[in-house]
């Protein structure tokens, strides 16, 4: 598979994830956040684990716990606190910082190279996603910050380490695993705080169906996909897609208004996924030579 097609793959993902909103408000209303997160990963992590009929063993076990609570648990129990603490607008904005962190993780961790175009590109991605989802009315609140951030953090740690921990088994059985463990450790978390199951109905098991299947089990196979072929550096970016997305199917569907202010921030958003990967593209064979010869 080229690189282009394996970009495009990858960024399907974060497109996918941008839909979740108008999903869960129009199959899911009132539902809890927790407890839909536990059955988005849960079931479709043991049906992959069905299929693949593998299990991690020895070290996998802990280092697949953690990864599970990293990318799903603590990430999305975060984002949900963010979301109720804050409006929409400033917790996606607060979340965007995750591909600055991932950068300067993937320094730390990998020994990637922290390339100014990539600090500069996720700097500019932020402020696009700012100018497209913050409304005038907009306000602060300091747990909800916090959750923001500490939910960016788990999340490019996640990225980070499924990168740097990679078991010998395909981006399927890896999914599996992360997820079966995530909704494992989402258990407690949704009957400690009182969750309670959604009312059965064809819209829940339609809203949670797509979640679970679509927007989870599809989408984390490519995005792990892509973090094991292109690095977390190169994938994070996309994830400015998902606002994006978001911000658009709510004109289309929902007939939402879509103000220059937000085409503006559209546009930025998708200029600084560009100069993103052109940071990480690979240097020509001849590029290379002459770098090194200088």
């Amino acid at each position: 598979m080229s690189r282009t097609s394996l970009l495009l793959m990858t960024a399907a993902a974060p497109a996918i994830w941008g839909s979740s909103y108008i999903v869960a408000t129009s199959f899911l209303p009132g539902a809890d956040p927790i407890m839909v997160s536990l059955l988005r990963a849960l079931p479709p992590g043991l049906l992959l684990l069905a299929l693949t009929r593998q299990v991690p063993r020895g070290a996998w076990i802990w280092k697949v716990l953690l990864l599970g609570a990293l990318n799903f648990s603590f990430f999305w129990s975060f984002l949900f606190l963010s979301a109720y603490r804050l409006p929409g607008g400033v917790a996606a904005t607060v979340g965007a910082i995750q591909p600055l962190i991932v950068v300067i993780l993937a320094r730390l961790v990998l020994g990637a190279a922290l390339k100014p175009l990539s600090v500069g590109a996720a700097i500019l991605g932020m402020g696009g996603v700012g100018l497209l989802v913050l409304g005038p009315s907009a306000s602060l609140d300091p747990v909800g910050i916090a959750a923001g951030l500490a939910g960016a953090v788990s999340m490019a740690l996640g990225s980070v380490l499924t990168r740097k921990w990679q078991p010998p088994v395909s981006p399927l059985t890896f999914t599996a695993w992360q997820l079966t463990a995530g909704g494992l450790l989402l258990v407690p978390i949704a009957f400690g705080t009182g969750a309670s199951l959604p009312p059965l109905s064809m819209d829940t098991a339609i809203g949670i169906g797509y979640l679970g299947l679509i927007g989870a089990a599809l989408t984390y196979i490519f995005w792990f996909r892509g973090i094991a072929k292109l690095g977390p550096q190169t994938v994070a970016p996309l994830g400015f897609l998902s606002p994006v997305t978001a911000v658009l199917l709510g004109w289309i569907i929902l007939g939402q208004a879509l103000t220059p202010t937000q085409m503006a921030g559209a546009a930025i958003v998708l200029i600084s996924v560009w100069l993103g990967q052109r940071a990480q593209r690979p240097q020509a064979p001849g590029t290379q030579g002459r770098t090194a010869a200088a």
